[in-house]
């Protein structure tokens, strides 16, 4: 079966699975052509030569940006890498120039990144030949120094107008790259919320003062506006004609003042916003502090879109959008690309093939982290982890109150990355789930502070985040609609609850809470540090700062008290009835 093309205009989508979603005018036709589709009968472990690029054609005089982000170590997901490489050099080919770009998020969210501490995933990026990126709040999971280690290994620039060492700029806020005699300016932005979905200390010194930060201190925003700003007009002054800004900021409440529409609405002088952070894929036309319409298109998560901006010869950009890949399967086994990149990847996707693939149990029940009844508009599954109970938030949250003998265990939405399927459990199974290798911490506190630490966890309900908490030992109810009264502090921490609470009902087993009363909680290590902006955890007294890694803990809960088998305890996707929503 031959696929062409590949990647095409509105006009062909009927015919095309992955049909492109745009911010603008009608596309060109643009046919990017991949290597046949094999058979699945013709199924064989044959390897199969890599094909080389295509050559390049005589310069049309046009632009494209490819621009990827949230990829959290997808390497070979969605569209993968080698289908980015692939779409690069058909578009050479037909001779368009191509500047590749990511928004954040690359370092972290798979063992290929967690291994190394993300070595394999800049050898990968560097393959590629990506030219310009910016950090994400998690591209920070390794810690302030590994990133800078990283960055200084990688053959492209980092930008950000607002990541301040000491309060100096630690990268450029802007570059401008030359394309077909076009000046066109990047200019970068990372989300101060940052500060406090990273673990925190590693943005202080050893005195326990913040050396690092993200412009955070300013509750308003506007320092981050002022910084976006100032770099768009030098970059103006240095002779941008088009000015793309690079933006890790997200549409969700929870990040105010700092996402893409607060940016945008109080600057002027950007053209497109290319943003990352919420990964979601929409593609929206908004007014900026002048009134004038500037586009923001966002791609996702782990490569199931690919977002380009089309630049003609004179410097007018005929299109902003995204090509989405909705296969379960990735388009670099689907299509069979093989490509320098895809060799690559599997070279390095091969030194830990041993080790993942070590099958440590079996589950007759999926485990997720989606709600298994709701689709989005592109007819991807709606995340839930971070807003409501699920069977694997149970089994997590099980998991670390089991292997370490807490009372209560709290675990954030947020680092619970992926499902687990049906069938045999690995190693690498439940390294995607947890990749981040933190230490579980057991902390005495009182049970007023578990409730301060539930209100904070649900104080943006309906809407998702982070720090939403999956529990065990505990349950709680949550009335959405009081307003949350929590009130943040400079750093986005918690500072004081104030007002009607959302959080009642609380039962620690069949016991309501006492608040006099102290519990011994197991958490996550980051937390201890104000991570995800809770400050409670800090103000308890530390009984064992290092019980064990979280991924062991689910190891030894899986092969040891489940005795290999996860069953029917977890069948509810929607979990044991430990957290309810009401309306």
């Amino acid at each position: 079966m031959a696929v062409g093309c590949f990647l095409a205009c509105t006009a062909c989508a009927a015919d095309n699975p992955w049909g492109p979603a745009s911010s603008g005018e009608d596309p060109d036709h643009i046919e990017i052509s991949l290597p046949d589709m094999a058979e699945e009968s013709a199924a064989t472990e044959t390897a199969v030569e890599t094909e080389p690029a295509p050559a390049a054609a005589e310069p049309n005089g046009e632009t494209y940006i490819l621009y990827t982000s949230d990829v959290h170590c997808g390497v070979d997901a969605g569209f993968g890498y080698a289908g980015l490489v692939q779409i690069r050099d058909e578009l050479v080919s037909q001779g368009y120039q191509v500047i590749l770009v990511d928004d954040g998020d690359f370092l972290q969210g798979a063992p290929i990144g967690s291994v190394d501490q993300g070595e394999s995933i800049i050898e990968i990026m560097n393959q590629v030949g990506y030219d310009i990126v910016i950090p994400g709040n998690h591209d920070f999971d390794y810690g302030v120094d590994r990133l800078l280690e990283l960055a200084s290994e990688s053959d492209f620039e980092y930008l950000s107008c607002n990541f301040t060492h000491e309060d100096e700029l630690v990268f450029a806020p802007y570059t401008i790259v030359n394309a077909n005699g076009i000046d066109i300016a990047f200019v970068g932005v990372t989300t101060p919320k940052t500060i406090s979905t990273v673990r925190p200390s590693f943005f202080q010194d050893d005195d326990g003062e913040y050396i690092y930060g993200f412009m955070e201190e300013d509750q308003t925003g506007e320092a981050v506006y002022e910084a976006v700003q100032n770099a768009v007009d030098e970059a103006r002054e240095d002779g941008a004609d088009l000015v793309y800004l690079m933006a890790h900021l997200g549409n969700s409440d929870v990040c105010s003042p700092w996402t893409y529409a607060d940016v945008l609405s109080n600057t002027t002088g950007i053209d497109v916003c290319l943003d990352g952070h919420s990964h979601d894929d929409d593609q929206v036309v908004m007014l900026n502090a002048d009134g004038e319409e500037v586009t923001r298109s966002a791609v996702g998560y782990r490569m199931d879109c690919i977002g380009y901006s089309h630049i003609d010869a004179e410097g007018t950009i005929i299109e902003t959008g995204i090509w989405t890949w909705t296969n379960t399967e990735s388009a670099a086994d689907l299509l069979n690309i093989t490509n320098d990149t895809s060799a690559f990847i599997e070279e390095i996707m091969a030194q830990y093939e041993d080790t993942l693939n070590v099958v440590i149990g079996t589950s007759s029940v999926n485990l997720t982290i989606y709600d298994p009844n709701v689709e989005d508009d592109a007819g991807n599954p709606i995340r839930m982890v971070r807003r409501a109970e699920t069977n694997l938030g149970d089994f997590c949250a099980d998991a670390m109150r089991d292997q370490s003998g807490a009372d209560i265990a709290l675990l954030t939405g947020g680092s619970v990355r992926t499902d687990v399927g049906l069938g045999d459990v690995t190693y690498g199974d439940l390294a995607d789930v947890f990749p981040f290798g933190d230490d579980l911490v057991i902390v005495e506190m009182t049970g007023q502070q578990i409730l301060d630490a539930l209100e904070w966890g649900a104080r943006a309900l309906p809407d998702e985040a982070g720090a939403f908490l999956q529990v065990s030992g505990l349950s709680y109810e949550v009335d959405v609609s009081i307003e949350s009264g929590c009130v943040t502090d400079e750093d986005n921490c918690l500072q004081s609850i104030v007002g009607d609470r959302r959080v009642s009902n609380v039962m620690v087993g069949d016991d309501p809470i006492d608040e006099d009363a102290t519990y011994t909680v197991c958490i996550q290590d980051y937390l201890i540090d104000d991570g995800d902006g809770f400050t409670m955890f800090a103000e308890g007294e530390i009984i064992n700062d290092s019980v064990i890694l979280d991924l062991q803990a689910l190891i030894n809960y899986l092969t040891e008290t489940l005795g290999g088998q996860i069953g029917e305890q977890y069948a509810d996707p929607f979990g044991q009835g430990r957290i309810v929503i009401n309306e």
